[in-house]
C-alpha cells in the first residue's frame, strides 16, 4: 500500500487499517515510547537532509534557523512527552459525591483511535510532527498530511515516516489541495489543521459532516504594546527579532505594534539599529529568510503598496539597500506608520516582514484598540510594573501571552498553546496535547453495599423521607 500520494480511496484504505489496527489494542506505554525514540531517531537520521529541504522550500533559509526554531524544540518535545508519560497515563482518583459514598471514582485517559493531523507550511517541521507526539503519546494511530506548498521537506517527512512505523500505525499522505480535502473529510476520531483562518473553515465545514472534533491553530493579528515606562530600546529589539524569524513568517510574529504617541521616530531608529546588527547585508545573507512562494511575495507587496495609497508613511529598514524580486523573494522589514482600517495590512494577517506602528495616547485607548480586534493567537506586553500588567491581563483575551518578549512562550512544554476565536480553537504541547487527544473518561466503582439502594421504586415513606434530607442538604448554602 503506497502512502507516498494521496487518492480518495488510498485514503480511505490507510483509515480502515489504522481502525482495524487500533480495534486489535490501543498502543501500551512501552509501545508509545518506542514510537516516539523511532520518530525522534529518524528525524536525528535525516537531520541534514531534512534541512536542506527546508532551505530549498523557502528558496533561502540558514540551517541554524531550522535548528533552533524547529528540531531542537521537536526533539525536546519528544524528550518530555518521554519523561512525563507514565504520569500522564495514570489513573487519578478524585473525591466521589457525598451521596454517593462509599462508591469511589476516578478518571483515566483513553486514546481516541485514529487521527488525522494537517500541517503547516511555514514550519512544516515542528507544526506537522508536534501534533504527532502528542497523539501517539496519548495512544492513537495517526495519519499526517503535511503542507504541498513546501513539498521537498513534505517528501523527507513521508520517508522518516514510512521507513520508521508500519503504515497501519503511523501513516504520511502527501499531495496537493485535492489531497488535504479528501483528507479533512475523513472521519477521524480528532482531526488536528495548523493553517490559516480561511481553510481553517472548510476543514471545520467537513469534519462537521462526520461529527470528528477538530482543533484548530490558525493565526490572525498578534499584537505587541509597549508601556511608556518600559525600556524603549529593549522593546523595539525584542519585538523585531521576533518578527524576523523566518522573515516574518510565523504564526505567533507580532503583526503589530502599539507604542506611546511621539515615539514614531524612534522606533525607526531602533528598528534601523537591530535590523543592521542582526543582517549587515539582506542580499547574499544566508542568514535572512526568503518568502516562501512567490505569491506570497506579491501579496506583502501589494499589502504595502495599498497602505501607501491610502496615506501611510513607509520606512524599509535595509542596510545595503537590496533590491528584492520575484526571482530571490527578498523582502526587508517594512514599517507602515500612520495606519488606518482601510488598509489591508491592519485587516488581514501579514505574515511577513511588515509591521504597521500605532500610536496611543494613554493605555486604555491602546488596550480598546485590541479588544476591537478579533482575538489574536499571541499576545505582547512590555511592561515591568507587576499591578499593571496584571490589570492588562485581566483586561484582554488572546491564545497566549509573552510579556518583555515575543514568541517564546511556545517553547514552553508545561503551557497550553492554542488560539481562542477567529484564531482557533483547542491546545497541544506537553500535556493539554495529551488531553486534546484523549478521552478522559470517569469511572465509578460501586461498593456492594451501597445507599443507592434506596433510591428507586416503590418510594415509601423512608425514601420519601430520603429524598427530602437530600433536597435540604443540597440546599444548604455555606
Amino acid at each position: 500500500m503506497t502512502v507516498a500520494h494521496g487518492s480518495t480511496e488510498g485514503l480511505r484504505a490507510l483509515l480502515d487499517a489504522q481502525r482495524a489496527a487500533f480495534a486489535r489494542g490501543a498502543p501500551s506505554y512501552r509501545r508509545r515510547m518506542d514510537a516516539l525514540a523511532a520518530l525522534r531517531d529518524g528525524l536525528r537520521a535525516r537531520q541534514g537532509e531534512l534541512v536542506r529541504a527546508v532551505h530549498d522550500d523557502f528558496g533561502g533559509r540558514s540551517s541554524e534557523e531550522t535548528l533552533l526554531l524547529e528540531l531542537f524544540p521537536l526533539y525536546d518535545q519528544i524528550r518530555h512527552a518521554r519523561r512525563h508519560l507514565r504520569g500522564w497515563m495514570r489513573p487519578r482518583g478524585v473525591r466521589g459525591s457525598w451521596f454517593l459514598l462509599p462508591a469511589r471514582a476516578y478518571y483515566q485517559y483513553q486514546p481516541l483511535g485514529v487521527v488525522g493531523v494537517i500541517g503547516a507550511w511555514n514550519y512544516q517541521l515542528l507544526l506537522t510532527l508536534g501534533p504527532v507526539v502528542d497523539a501517539i503519546a496519548a495512544g492513537n494511530h495517526v495519519l499526517l498530511k503535511p503542507s504541498e506548498i513546501t513539498p521537498r521537506s513534505a517528501d523527507v517527512i513521508a520517508s522518516i515516516i514510512a521507513e520508521a512505523f508500519r503504515p497501519d500505525y503511523i501513516a504520511c499522505v502527501t499531495g496537493g489541495p485535492d489531497v488535504a480535502s479528501d483528507f479533512s473529510s475523513l472521519p477521524f476520531d480528532h482531526l488536528f489543521f495548523t493553517g490559516s483562518t480561511r481553510v481553517g473553515q472548510l476543514v471545520m465545514q467537513a469534519a462537521a459532516k462526520n461529527l470528528t472534533p477538530v482543533t484548530l491553530e490558525l493565526g490572525g493579528k498578534s499584537p505587541a504594546i509597549v508601556h511608556e515606562s518600559y525600556p524603549f530600546a529593549l522593546a523595539v529589539e525584542r519585538i523585531v527579532v521576533g518578527k524576523l524569524y523566518s522573515a516574518g513568517q510565523t504564526c505567533v510574529a507580532p503583526d503589530y505594534v502599539l507604542i506611546p504617541e511621539g515615539r514614531e521616530a524612534d522606533f525607526e531608529n531602533e528598528a534601523a539599529r537591530v535590523v543592521a546588527k542582526l543582517y549587515p547585508r539582506l542580499a547574499g545573507n544566508a542568514d535572512y529568510t526568503r518568502i516562501a512562494t512567490v505569491r506570497h511575495y506579491e501579496r506583502l507587496r501589494a499589502l504595502v503598496a495599498d497602505a501607501v495609497d491610502k496615506g501611510a508613511r513607509v520606512a524599509e529598514i535595509n542596510p545595503d539597500n537590496a533590491r528584492g524580486s520575484v526571482d530571490d523573494r527578498l523582502f526587508p522589514l517594512t514599517l507602515i506608520f500612520q495606519p488606518t482600517d482601510a488598509m489591508i495590512a491592519i485587516q488581514e494577517e501579514i505574515f511577513g516582514p511588515v509591521l504597521p506602528v500605532i500610536t496611543y495616547r494613554a493605555l486604555d485607548e491602546a488596550i480598546a484598540y485590541m479588544n476591537a480586534r478579533p482575538r489574536p493567537l499571541a499576545f505582547y506586553y512590555f511592561d515591568q510594573d507587576t499591578r499593571r500588567v496584571d490589570e492588562v491581563l485581566s483586561r484582554t483575551l488572546s491564545g497566549g501571552v509573552t510579556l518583555n518578549d515575543c514568541i517564546y512562550h511556545l517553547g514552553q512544554h508545561n503551557l497550553p498553546f492554542g488560539g481562542v476565536g477567529a484564531s482557533g480553537m483547542g491546545q497541544y504541547h506537553g500535556f493539554d496535547g495529551f488531553q486534546t487527544f484523549s478521552k478522559k473518561r470517569g469511572v465509578m466503582v460501586q461498593r456492594r453495599r451501597a445507599a443507592t439502594a434506596l433510591f428507586h421504586a416503590p418510594f415509601g415513606p423512608r425514601e420519601r423521607s430520603l429524598i427530602g434530607a437530600l433536597l435540604k442538604l443540597a440546599l444548604r448554602s455555606r
